[in-house]
C-alpha cells in the first residue's frame, strides 16, 4: 500500500500556568477541522498522541497527564466588546475522547500574550512598554477572562522573576480576572441553592459536601470524611487504584446532583468536569518539591483530581472555584480556611502555594462573585508546525 505524506499544521506549543498545550488559529487548521466535530476531534486526538493503551502519549505531543494533554483553538472574537475567542479541548490519554465541557484556567494564562503574538489585537491596543489587557470570550463556559499581558519593546514579555509554585523556572508575571465566573444557567452558582449539601453515595459513605458552578464545577468534601489529612502528594493518592476509583464513584454521583448528568454512568463521557477536591484546615507539610510549608503561610490545604488523577498542583478553574466558595460563609472551603467574610485565601497543594481573591454577595437568597483574580505566568516553548498523517482527518 502507498504511503501517504503528512500534513503540517500551524501550531505553538506553549506553558501556561502548570499545564501545556498546543495552541491553533481555527484560520489555520485544514478545512474539514475547522468547525466542531468528528474531523476536529480526530486532528487533535492525533496530535496529543491519543488514544494511547500504553498511557504515555509517545507518538504525539501529550506529555501524559491531564495538565499536558491539552489543546487550544483561537480566533477572533466573535463578540464585539471582546478580543478572542478561546476554546478548550481536554484530550483524553487512553480513550478517542475530547472534552469540551470546561475551561483551563492555567492555559488562560496564555491566551492573551499568544492574541497579541499572533497580530489578532489592534497595534493601538499594545503598548510600547506596559501592560496590554485582552478581552477573551471563554467559548466553552460563556463567560470573560481578562488578561494583563506585560509588553517590554512592543512585544509580548514571557521571562520575568514571577514564582509559581508547580513551575520550575520563574517568568513574567500575567494577571487573570475571571469575570462573573459562576455557571448562571442555573440562577445560582449553587447548582442545589445550599452552600453545604449531604452526597450519599451506595456502598461507600454519606459526605457533606460543598458543589459549586464557578471557574468551573467542583464538589469539595472534608479530607477527614475519607481518611484523608489534605497533606498528601500525588503518589498517596495515584498509587491507589481503589481510592481513585473510590474518587470517581463519588464525583459521578456527585454530578448527578449537580444536575450535569442523568445518570452515572454519563460521567465516563464527561471527565473534565466536575471536578473532586478534597479541603483540610492548614498544617505544615513538604510540598513535592522538597520546599517546606508552613502552617502559618496557608488559609487551608487542598487537594483536586483531574481527569481521575490527583492533581500536581492546581487547576486554574478549580482555583476560581476555591475562591468562590472561600468567600461565602459557611462551605466546606470557607470553613476550612476558618470560617467568616474573606476575599482572598491562599491555599496549600502539592506543589506549594497559591493565592486567589474572591468578593461574593448575596441579592434575594442568590450568591454570586463579580470577579476572582489570580496570577499565573506562561512562555512559548516551541512555534512551527505540527505534522499529522494525512488520512486522519479523510
Amino acid at each position: 500500500m502507498a504511503s501517504k505524506p503528512q500534513i503540517r499544521v500551524p501550531a505553538t506549543y506553549i506553558r501556561g500556568g502548570t499545564s501545556k498545550g498546543v495552541f491553533f488559529l481555527v484560520s489555520e487548521l485544514p478545512e474539514a477541522a475547522a468547525q466542531p466535530g468528528a474531523a476536529r476531534d480526530a486532528l487533535l486526538l492525533r496530535v496529543i498522541g491519543s488514544p494511547d493503551p500504553y498511557g504515555k502519549q509517545t507518538d504525539g505531543m501529550g506529555g501524559a497527564t491531564s495538565s499536558t494533554s491539552k489543546t487550544v483553538l483561537i480566533s477572533p472574537s466573535s463578540k464585539t466588546d471582546h478580543d478572542v475567542d478561546y476554546l478548550f479541548g481536554q484530550v483524553a490519554i487512553d480513550k478517542a475522547f475530547v472534552d469540551w465541557s470546561g475551561n483551563c484556567g492555567n492555559l488562560s494564562a496564555a491566551v492573551g500574550g499568544y492574541a497579541i503574538s499572533k497580530g489578532l489585537l489592534p497595534k493601538d491596543r499594545v503598548p510600547e512598554n506596559g501592560v496590554a489587557e485582552v478581552r477573551i470570550w471563554q467559548a466553552n463556559i460563556d463567560k470573560t477572562i481578562v488578561a494583563h499581558v506585560p509588553i517590554t519593546n512592543g512585544e509580548v514579555q514571557e521571562t520575568g522573576d514571577f514564582e509559581l509554585d508547580g513551575v520550575t523556572f520563574p517568568a513574567a508575571e500575567v494577571q487573570l480576572d475571571f469575570m462573573d465566573p459562576a455557571d448562571d444557567s442555573g440562577g445560582s452558582m449553587f447548582p442545589t441553592g445550599n452552600v453545604v449539601d449531604k452526597l450519599v453515595v451506595p456502598e461507600i459513605g454519606s459526605f457533606e459536601v460543598t458543589m459549586i458552578n464557578a471557574g468551573i464545577p467542583t464538589i469539595f468534601l472534608n479530607a477527614a470524611a475519607l481518611g484523608y489529612t489534605g497533606c498528601e502528594l500525588q503518589d498517596d493518592i495515584n498509587n491507589d487504584d481503589e481510592a481513585l476509583q473510590r474518587f470517581e464513584t463519588i464525583r459521578a454521583y456527585g454530578a448527578v446532583q449537580m444536575g450535569l448528568i442523568e445518570s452515572i454512568d454519563e460521567a465516563a463521557s464527561r471527565q473534565h468536569t466536575p471536578k473532586i477536591a478534597i479541603v483540610a484546615p492548614p498544617d505544615s507539610y513538604t510540598a513535592s518539591s522538597g520546599k517546606v510549608i508552613e502552617e502559618g503561610d496557608i488559609d487551608l490545604l487542598v487537594r483536586a483530581l483531574s481527569m481521575g488523577k490527583l492533581h500536581h498542583a492546581m487547576m486554574g478553574t478549580a482555583a476560581v472555584a476555591i475562591g468562590a466558595a472561600s468567600a461565602v460563609p459557611g462551605t466546606l472551603v470557607n470553613l476550612a480556611a476558618g470560617g467568616g467574610d474573606r476575599e482572598s485565601v491562599r491555599f496549600g497543594h502539592p506543589s506549594g502555594t497559591l493565592r486567589v481573591g474572591a468578593q461574593a454577595s448575596q441579592t434575594d437568597g442568590q450568591w454570586s462573585v463579580v470577579k476572582a483574580s489570580m496570577s499565573r505566568s506562561a512562555r512559548t516553548l516551541m512555534e512551527g508546525c505540527v505534522l499529522v498523517p494525512r488520512d486522519v482527518i479523510g
